[in-house]
């Protein structure tokens, strides 16, 4: 048992190796020395969105760093209890060894999954857009079900959240959300989840005990930087202001900051509310609208390159998970197979198994294809 033990952790050692290598602790390093350089000047909040750039840029290279350290350090302390287990021939560190062992497998787990997402804006953080489609109350009901189930798993990682725009329904739910959150690699770990979302279940809004299906889209796209985002000429824009307001149009503001901007071109409507003023709440939306933008020429241009190639590929489809809330009591993937067969966790932000499918079956997807 002991040998087997030790097989173990000489597997997780080399794939901690494998992780180490690609994470780059010596850049990451370097990275931080020059950042925190940058933050002990003397003029540094003399621009203050330069000065939050940098703290931020170097509080997520510490993390990112500390976990790497952290892990080593662990699997060290692995290696002495084992030894001491079996000097001592001691079953109490045995018993906390193997203990350990695991948790340090399921460490190794994520973090290997964290170096799949190699794409052009992973490690950036995401603006999730939630909106309810057919169904009804139902489905106003559960985009409120979906904004609440990733709300709570930001919350479980501790990543910083901000409530953007609610577009509260006449009856229950809300029609749509968007939410930021602010969180090294987030863009790439969530844009897994983007897509059409199904509910099956009992509606508790109608007769006779039908079952009812309904559907909301979620949509992931990158934080981006002003001056990465592309222009948007002030004649293809409509912006229309109005008051904000909560659950039931009671009103929130007594002012008329609450912001939509409407690209004329493509139909694209941005709202912004949850900012003090009409300025930051105009600043905010057209940031998001020149980043929908931007991914959408992207994904313009690369639809005709795979048309001239000839080798247009299907989609994620449009539903690509499903929630069922009466009978089996089941949430599937319906691209990666994973299930859960208890929705109230999942739908309470437990959704990393999820998530780190995704991320794999994606990867593999694009290793097929190319």
């Amino acid at each position: 048992m002991l040998d087997d033990f030790n097989d173990q952790i000489a597997a997780a050692r080399a794939t901690f190796a494998d992780i180490k290598a690609v994470v780059d602790t010596e850049r990451l390093e370097r990275e931080i020395a020059e950042l925190s350089e940058q933050a002990g000047a003397p003029d540094l909040w003399d621009d203050t969105a330069n000065a939050q750039k940098v703290t931020s840029a170097l509080s997520h290279a510490q993390a990112a760093l500390g976990r790497v350290t952290a892990l080593e350090r662990r699997l060290d302390d692995l290696e002495v209890l084992a030894e001491l287990a079996r000097e001592m021939e001691d079953d109490d560190s045995a018993a906390e060894a193997e203990t350990e062992l695991k948790s340090i497998e399921k460490t190794i787990a994520d973090l290997e999954v964290q170096t799949l997402l190699d794409g052009e804006y992973d490690s950036r953080g995401a603006v999730v857009t939630i909106r309810s489609g057919a169904g009804g109350d139902d489905a106003t009901d559960f985009a409120e079900m979906l904004m609440r189930m990733y709300l709570r798993w930001a919350e479980r990682h501790k990543y910083s959240v901000k409530v953007m725009d609610t577009s509260f329904a006449e009856g229950a739910g809300i029609k749509s959300a968007t939410f930021e959150i602010d969180a090294p690699y987030v863009f790439g770990t969530l844009s897994v989840e983007a897509g059409t979302h199904r509910l099956a279940r009992i509606s508790p809004f109608g007769g006779a005990d039908k079952r009812q299906t309904s559907f909301a889209a979620v949509e992931v796209i990158p934080v981006m930087e002003e001056a990465q985002a592309v222009e948007v000429p002030e004649n293809d824009i409509r912006v229309d202001v109005f008051r904000s307001s909560g659950p039931g149009g009671q009103s929130v503001n007594t002012t008329d900051s609450a912001v939509r901007i409407t690209h004329i071109p493509t139909g694209i409507v941005v709202s912004m509310q949850n900012e003090k003023s009409q300025i930051q709440n105009r600043a905010a939306a057209m940031r998001v609208l020149q980043t929908r933008l931007m991914l959408l020429q992207r994904e313009e241009e690369a639809a005709k390159k795979k048309e001239l190639a000839g080798t247009i590929t299907a989609s994620w489809g449009d539903q690509m998970r499903s929630y069922f809330l009466y009978g089996q009591q089941l949430v599937k993937d319906l691209r990666t197979g994973h299930e859960v067969g208890n929705p109230a966790i999942v739908l309470d932000g437990d959704l990393d198994g999820f998530i780190a499918a995704g991320i794999r079956w994606r990867k593999q997807r694009a290793g097929a294809e190319g």
